[in-house]
């Protein structure tokens, strides 16, 4: 009973099944809040976003020396802030810039609908790091006219002009990442990735003809540079000390050289040298060299997430956004949850996976609760809540990885208040009850199987090269279902009562079940506009799974369309027989990353993942409007303060709330502003 409390406090949605391996995914919470503490979680709402605060509750229990860790570390991770705006988009920093500047000296009329939709514009490009949104990586429109930006320029005498002001309002650069089918996607995406007429076709040849000193142990060739072409030829600009961002990497590398010398032990600082080497050198081996180091480094009560990592913005998925994530162990929940990678390799060993497909020996698969003492780049304001890192195929196979849960992230999810939408969707009343008294064991539970058990398991047949190669563009919604699809054929398992993780397995995989397929089949609808189709790789991978489900479920009628009153629901009628068919699914997924069949892949994810049912998803949007809570989430991150003695000596913190999101953005501006607006 105790363990199951533990994990009941966690998230409260079937909408929140998310990693970092996978990317970012924290829409509103269905379910009633949890109300446990007197803390203002809520900052402010604007548009469809709410921006959260949260606390650091581990902060305590560090001495100093790991305090002075982990605030090397933050400032570290806020000092390459810039990068992720200019790698979303090359106007980006030009743009923000201009707008902060109207933002702080303009002083005329500010009670007008005018400034009032530039305020709003404003956070908008803060929360997404850029004029494309966030999630749906949509350009942004403002609700002002480009007459009224050309009066705040004046008013403030602030320079904007050409390309840069002129895209604001155009049709130009529309979609961040372009995921579409049969289409040149590198082209036709804005991120800042790669160079004027660059295409698809000189990426895959260009990456072709690279072979790796070993070919069992691949690098990532592509990571962590920009792809242009000079008088024709294609060449790589290296982000790295005197290369590429190497302005704002100069300043990384000094607050982790200063955390390196506060390191717990031997093994974090090792691996800290090594990271320092790669900004340096910009060196791909010395990238790999680091993550088994950091994979390794186990010990100790702090831990981070630092560089160029989760290729998701990359439409053909080489490149890795700039991101950092300071982590302090939750020491008791930790210890529970332990349990899951500690039997790591019995879920393998009884996974539906083809025997060959199947790791002999899953090694290093860590797994703890974390609290964030802060986050930037690509993990903030919108963060995930689990994290599965490293990405390397191999480095799982040979060394393991590490997974975390972000508990206090998902605790103030929970004490953030809720939105009230599942009542509206759910079939029945014993599936709202279901869903109130398991649905946040579950959808721990699942977060926890998915990075844990579903990264690390399963293995490439020899010779098969890594899956952005052969999956190419389906490479990230296939990882992230097929983890998915793990952490759903478990949660319906006896193994995880006999571990003592739930009290009751049946209720809980079914709260699950109705879910996942609830969101999958419709409330992640709410998400997009009428018309269009499904590109984000998450939202992909929960429709291409939940749609498969049912169609092929519909002989034995497993999950039934119901219509009453002009409104849709879906009930599952058949636990066991869904349980058997994500276990299909499962076996299937990996089969293709495994072989790398591309056209199995372009098959599952265009059959099911992309096309939306027109009627189903304009009755969702018409159901939604009742609802005034934004379906989006961020947070601004507390500010760690250091107490200085009169030598000049650190010798204490304090920890301070910002006042504003506005507030934390513009002070991030004026405190970290490291690269040029032209790079």
């Amino acid at each position: 009973m105790k363990n199951t409390f533990v994990i009941a406090i966690a998230m409260s949605t079937a909408l929140l099944f998310s990693c970092k391996e996978g990317t970012k995914d924290m829409p509103e919470p269905e379910v009633a809040e949890v109300k446990t503490d007197d803390f203002n979680y809520l900052v402010e709402q604007f548009s469809d976003i709410k921006v959260l605060r949260y606390q650091i509750p581990s902060w305590d229990d560090l001495s100093l020396k790991e305090q002075k860790l982990v605030y090397y570390l933050t400032q570290a991770g806020l000092s390459g802030r810039d990068i992720i705006w200019d790698q979303n988009y090359r106007h980006n920093l030009t743009i923000r810039k201009a707008l902060e500047n109207i933002y702080a000296n303009y002083d005329g009329d500010k009670a007008s609908e005018d400034w009032k939709n530039f305020e709003v514009y404003m956070k908008r490009v803060w929360f997404s790091s850029g004029i494309h949104h966030h999630y749906s990586n949509d350009k942004m429109k403002p609700d002002f006219s480009s007459e009224y930006l050309k009066e705040l320029l004046a008013a403030t005498s602030t320079k904007l002009e050409g390309e840069a002001f002129e895209v604001i309002f155009n049709d130009k650069d529309a979609k961040k990442v372009n995921q579409g089918k049969g289409v040149d996607n590198v082209g036709l995406s804005a991120v800042n990735f790669y160079g004027p007429n660059v295409t698809n076709k000189d990426v895959e040849a260009f990456y072709a003809a690279k072979k790796s000193p070993d070919p069992k142990k691949p690098l990532s060739y592509g990571l962590n540079s920009q792809l242009v072409k000079e008088n024709g030829v294609l060449k790589e600009r290296v982000y790295k000390s005197g290369g590429l961002y190497g302005s704002a990497i100069d300043k990384i590398v000094e607050w982790l050289e200063k955390a390196q010398g506060v390191a717990e032990n031997k093994a974090q600082g090792d691996a800290l040298g090594l990271l320092i080497k790669y900004y340096k050198t910009g060196d791909l081996q010395t990238w790999d060299d680091y993550n088994v180091a950091w994979t390794a480094a186990t010990d100790g009560n702090v831990d981070y997430i630092n560089s160029f990592i989760e290729v998701y913005n990359d439409p053909l998925g080489y490149r890795g956004s700039y991101e950092t994530i300071v982590q302090i162990k939750d020491f008791d929940m930790s210890e529970k949850m332990a349990v899951l990678s500690e039997n790591a390799q019995w879920f393998e060993d009884n996974s539906p996976l083809m025997e060959e497909h199947k790791k002999k020996n899953v090694v290093g698969v860590s797994y703890k609760v974390v609290n964030v003492a802060g986050e930037a780049g690509d993990a903030s304001p919108s963060t995930p809540i689990g994290v599965n890192l490293p990405n390397a195929n191999w480095i799982r196979a040979e060394v393991g990885s590490k997974s975390v849960s972000l508990g206090n992230i998902i605790h103030a999810y929970n004490n953030a208040g809720s939105s009230g939408r599942l009542k509206e969707y759910v079939n029945s009343e014993e599936e709202f009850e279901l869903e109130e008294k398991y649905g946040q064991v579950g959808d721990k539970l699942h977060t926890a199987l998915h990075e844990v058990i579903g990264h690390a398991s399963g293995q490439l047949n020899p010779g098969v090269g890594e899956t952005k190669e052969t999956l190419k563009n389906y490479a990230s919604t296939l990882e992230e279902g097929r983890a998915d699809l793990v952490g759903l054929y478990y949660l319906y398992n006896p193994k995880i009562q006999e571990l003592g993780l739930v009290d009751d397995w049946k209720m809980v995989g079914r709260a699950a079940y109705d879910g996942y397929i609830r969101n999958g089949m419709m409330t992640q609808l709410i998400r997009l506009n009428l018309g269009d189709d499904v590109e984000e790789a998450h939202m992909r991978n929960r429709q291409w799974v939940s749609a498969w489900a049912y169609e092929k479920g519909k002989a034995d009628n497993v999950i039934e369309k119901v219509t009453r009153d002009g409104k849709t629901y879906f009930k599952i009628n058949d636990y066991d027989k869904l349980h058997g068919l994500f276990g299909q699914l499962l076996r299937e997924t990996q089969r293709i990353k495994s072989e790398g069949d591309y056209a199995a892949v372009e098959a599952l994810v265009e059959g099911y993942g992309v096309k939306v049912d027109q009627a189903i998803h304009a009755e969702v949007l018409e159901r939604n409007k009742q609802f005034t809570s934004a379906p989006y989430s961020g947070f601004v991150n507390p500010v760690i303060v250091a107490d200085m003695s009169d030598s000049g000596e650190i010798e204490g913190f304090s920890i301070e709330q910002p006042e504003s999101f506005a507030s934390q953005m513009m002070e991030y501006s004026k405190n970290y502003n490291n690269l040029p607006e032209k790079n």
